[in-house]
């Protein structure tokens, strides 16, 4: 479908096909759309006939949207466009962005870190990020598929142990063991929503800048 063309306060708006959405973790009225052609909405649930904002976010179809588990200002979105974005809900442009070399179908924040989360990508691969470890490029990126041109396209942390699940288009599904660097803080029980909140926002204050907003 090509979308739908509407009327909202007097300005025609071309509406895209959605693609994916996440509610807010905490402020349950808001919530995220993600659509085909490669914008986010924001939107909220007391407002049904307008955007709350709306993000440029990618140029191709958005794949996933995610909020983060406790940074109450943070969400990522991936795309088919191979990239990964990570926002400050408050900020048009993103604070930071990965390009994985290949369709981007998933992203998921990590449960027990404000800043580890995960993507995986059409060419069978599982990239494992932790920006306050390095904020250029995965720590760990590892081929999950035993034939070619089988595309990993959902993943899942489990929230107690230090597996993730993996799944693709063929209708597999395999779990992985992090190693022991990407699961430090769910092996010592180091984390807690305050401190998890104060590390990510360190890093939005390294890369922020006034004209971004």
């Amino acid at each position: 479908s090509s979308g739908i063309n509407a009327e909202y306060g007097g300005v025609g708006m071309d509406l895209a096909c959605g693609t994916c959405f996440d509610f807010h973790k905490s402020t349950d009225y808001l919530f995220l759309v993600g659509t085909e052609e490669g914008k986010i909405h924001k939107c909220s649930k007391h407002y049904s006939s307008q955007f709350l904002d709306t993000y440029d976010a990618h140029h191709m179809a958005v794949y996933a949207v995610r909020w983060n588990n406790f940074h109450p200002r943070v969400f990522a979105s991936c795309s088919a466009d191979w990239t990964v974005k990570i926002w400050d809900h408050n900020y048009s442009e993103p604070m930071f962005t990965f390009d994985l070399g290949s369709s981007v179908g998933d992203i998921v924040w990590s449960p027990y870190s404000a800043t580890v989360f995960g993507a995986v990508t059409d060419d069978g691969m599982v990239h494992i990020f932790d920006l306050s470890q390095e904020k250029y490029e995965p720590l760990c990126q590892q081929s999950v598929v035993q034939k070619k041109k089988t595309k990993v396209n959902h993943l899942a942390f489990n929230k107690h142990y230090p597996i993730i699940a993996v799944g693709d288009d063929r209708g597999n599904a395999m779990t992985l063991k992090l190693s022991p660097n990407l699961r430090k803080a769910l092996r010592e029980k180091t984390y807690s929503k305050e401190n998890e909140i104060a590390k990510m926002e360190k890093l939005l204050e390294l890369v922020r800048e006034p004209s971004n907003k």
